[in-house]
């Protein structure tokens, strides 16, 4: 009979092996520079910036989208969602200085309507604001008002599109790390989201696999008509996912790294990071106690077996615990060298991935009481009255 132990390891040795080898290649992602070659007439181009309570930062974000150097003709609006800092003040005096050839222009959203989510029908007033002010444009730039535009984001992103014929470009923004919770975390964090949906298959017109981030995200228009417009993943809560999903059943899509473009807003503190998580993990699992016991068990498998059954066992079992080991610290390696950072912060992911568990155990948690989905000051998933197995396996 096989010693569990061994067994054990030869699990966490099997798990690495299928993720290296067999699940995209997600973990050796990295920027990838947009075609050289320039589209023959460059489309007109709308952003639409559904902005809560960014008064800190929008003021640079809306600066650096009027500062782009695209080359067609391109409009900014905001949608101030119900600020309470003063947002549409800041941006307004941002439009008011502009004197390049690119305009902002700020509407302010109405009444939340039953049934959206808060920020999806701020996008939604804004594509209503962008067919009435400029109905001929190709592409509609989804971004946030914290994420910071280099001068050539939008050439290249619309250089992208229009080079592959997709219906979605987005990039996953280069998330801030300046504090030691930052860099512990943050890494991880896109790590994760890598592997939840490898890029490669993202990118891979045969499979079905989609996904997007939410901070930036060009979008075919016609494509996204033809799916119903925004209102057709109004009440979802992952709406970048929701819509890359959406937008791969008209066509090819593209999601990767970004170089030029980074969020403005940071996660200083642990509990940011872990209000980050806690907001959309059991959504994402959705909302089913099952799939949160298959999670806590996966994780602890992938992440804490290796270590464990390195320092812990004898024998074989001690030697394929350190060859896991191995694995995973090496599979961190390119995130880390993404985010500039020091390779041995991959002796922490363990405790990494205890810490993201056991916040997206407080996710369910928080459902159960009806305190799901926090958002700055809305609570965007309402559990269930059925208790904790509401969500279904």
């Amino acid at each position: 009979m096989l010693d569990p132990i061994l067994a054990l390891s030869i699990l966490a040795v099997g798990i690495w092996t299928y993720l290296l080898l067999f699940r995209g290649g997600f973990w050796r992602e990295m920027p990838r520079p947009a075609p050289s070659h320039a589209p023959v007439q460059w489309p007109d181009v709308v952003a639409v910036v559904p902005a809560r309570n960014e008064a800190d930062v929008v003021g640079r974000s809306m600066a650096a989208l009027l500062a782009q150097d695209y080359p067609g003709k391109f409009t900014a609006i905001l949608v101030d969602d119900d600020s309470a800092d003063g947002t549409a003040a800041v941006a307004d005096r941002v439009a008011r200085a502009a004197t390049g050839a690119h305009r902002l222009i700020v509407a302010r959203n109405g009444e939340l309507a039953a049934g959206w989510t808060g920020k999806l029908w701020a996008v939604y007033r804004g594509l209503s604001e962008a067919d009435r002010l400029a109905p001929g444009t190709k592409y509609v730039l989804l971004t946030d008002a914290d994420i910071l535009h280099a001068p050539s984001s939008l050439r290249q992103l619309v250089a992208r599109a229009e080079a592959g014929g997709l219906k979605l470009v987005s990039l996953m923004a280069r998330l801030k790390t300046a504090t030691i919770a930052e860099r512990a975390l943050i890494p991880a964090y896109v790590f994760f989201f890598q592997k939840l949906y490898p890029f490669a298959w993202v990118n891979d017109p045969k499979r079905r696999m989609a996904g997007a981030a939410g901070g930036c995200m060009l979008v075919d228009r016609a494509a996204l008509r033809a799916i119903g417009g925004i209102a057709a993943i109004r009440d979802q809560l992952i709406d970048d996912c929701a819509l890359g999903k959406a937008m791969k059943s008209q066509g090819p899509v593209w999601l990767g790294l970004a170089d030029d473009v980074a969020s403005l807003r940071g996660y200083p503190l642990w509990g940011d990071v872990w209000m980050l998580i806690a907001r959309s993990a059991f959504t994402q699992l959705g909302f089913s106690a099952a799939m949160l016991g298959v999670a806590v068990i996966g994780m602890s498998a992938t992440y804490l077996l290796p270590p464990l059954l390195a320092l812990g066992a004898d024998g074989p079992a001690r030697l394929l615990g350190w060859i896991a080991w191995l694995m995973l610290l090496f599979s961190y390696q390119p995130i880390l060298r993404y985010y500039r950072l020091s390779p041995f912060w991959a002796f922490a992911l363990p405790l990494v991935a205890l810490f993201y568990t056991a916040a997206s155990v407080d996710s369910a948690l928080r459902y159960w009481s009806g305190r799901g989905g926090a958002w700055k000051g809305r609570l965007q998933a309402k559990a269930q009255p059925t208790g904790p197995n509401a969500g279904g396996a």
